[in-house]
């Protein structure tokens, strides 16, 4: 039997379990705000065209109304200011587009400490148990933030200081883009980077550091707490949008059961 038919057929039987990693697109779905004088992205919306009426009397579609970053979606390194020359999100390659993936669980941390953030320390410890990070994969930081997708203001968890939300700390995200082989990070935060990150040095490290290596960002996940440790395969194709920083995403991963 093909490879391809021994795939198919596997996914038809649950042999290789299909588990969405995406968030639903709504015009409630959170997404980044960020503070004057900075402009922010508009909420989700759709325009009705027609919907079997007189506009058009066998046929329902709509205009989409989006950010590139709403919702559960893809960074290309285009979208900061390192990466300035890498690819825009049409660029990314297909190759890219599926690969193995890792889970790092610190939900419970995340829990005690909204503010808690991934260091060097916890990824060569969880190496030391699990084996080295994939080459050419996918480190999903899983922080328990997906119970919050649908609402704004739990998922920024703000107050008068600022957004209390997990991320990573300026010295991982460095390390991780610099002297790791994966491919990009995914989060179930609404950006790649902590909360508290416009403190960082340099801001929006995750940002700064992993687009700036020609490296990716997945946010807004969820499910990511019925992936294994390691094994699973993720299939994340944006929008081929020429010029555009990013994508919505529907981020899908594959366990084999």
């Amino acid at each position: 039997m093909s490879v391809l038919r021994s795939f198919v057929d596997s996914v038809r039987s649950g042999a290789i379990e299909v588990i969405d990693l995406t968030a639903p697109l709504t015009a409630e779905t959170p997404i980044l705000q960020l503070p004057p004088p900075f402009s922010n992205a508009l909420p989700f919306r759709l325009e009705e065209i027609s919907r079997y009426d007189d506009r058009g009397p066998a046929w329902y579609w709509n205009n989409i109304h989006t950010s590139e970053h709403s919702g559960t979606h893809f960074d290309a390194p285009i979208h900061w200011v390192t990466g300035r020359d890498g690819q825009d999100i049409s660029q990314v390659p297909t190759r890219s587009l599926i690969a193995p993936a890792v889970v790092l669980d610190f939900a419970a941390e995340a829990a005690k400490d909204p503010d808690f953030l991934l260091e060097i320390d916890h990824v060569k410890e969880w190496e030391r148990v699990n084996g080295p990070l994939p080459d050419g994969g996918w480190l999903l930081y899983r922080t328990g933030w997906d119970v919050r997708a649908g609402d704004q203001a739990a998922i920024l968890n703000a107050d008068e200081s600022g957004s209390h939300t997990p991320g990573v700390s300026a010295e991982c995200a460095g390390w991780l883009a610099s002297e790791t082989p994966i491919l990009g990070i995914g989060v179930e935060t609404v950006g790649t980077d902590a909360g508290a990150a416009h403190s960082f040095d340099p801001a929006f490290p995750c940002h700064s550091f992993l687009l700036g290596a020609g490296k990716y960002g997945l946010t807004q996940l969820r499910n990511i707490d019925r992936l294994p440790v390691t094994g699973a395969a993720v299939v994340a194709p944006p929008l081929p949008i020429v010029g555009g920083s990013g994508s919505p995403v529907r981020v899908l991963a594959l366990v084999e059961r």
